[in-house]
């Protein structure tokens, strides 16, 4: 079967820094990414979550096509929820190095337990 153009952007996307429009300001830049699809890792079955990406920029900032291809990507990817979060924190900050960045992965409920997992880098800009 052909690959189909939407799976080879997912495949050969990067995450794309452009540059700050407002270098000297700080302010918050939030994400919503309300479709986010993984895999259970010991069973295959799939987890579904909000992801909810909140920085204060520096020099950079994501392209918003290359962050929607990277989330995209973990559909097919068997990992934990904690890893998931932890992995998308990483990747953005090697990709725009904010000053201060907040990855929240709000996972649905599945088994009677609901997991909601935190992951921070660096200390919040006073007054943003």
């Amino acid at each position: 079967m052909t690959e189909l153009y939407g799976e080879r952007q997912i495949r050969e996307n990067e995450l794309e820094p452009i540059p700050n429009p407002a270098p000297d300001r700080p302010y918050l830049v939030t994400h919503d990414c309300p479709e986010f699809t993984c895999l259970c890792p010991r069973s295959g079955f799939p987890d579904f979550a909000s992801i909810h990406i909140e920085y204060v920029p520096a020099g950079h900032v994501v392209e918003l096509k290359s962050l929607k291809l990277y989330i995209n990507g973990y559909r097919d990817q068997h990992v934990f929820h904690e890893a998931a979060v932890n992995r998308i924190l990483d990747d953005l900050v090697g990709a725009v190095h904010p000053a201060w960045m907040r990855v929240t992965g709000d996972f649905n409920v599945r088994g009677n337990i609901k997991t909601v997992i935190t992951a921070q880098h660096g200390e919040r800009p006073a007054g943003v």
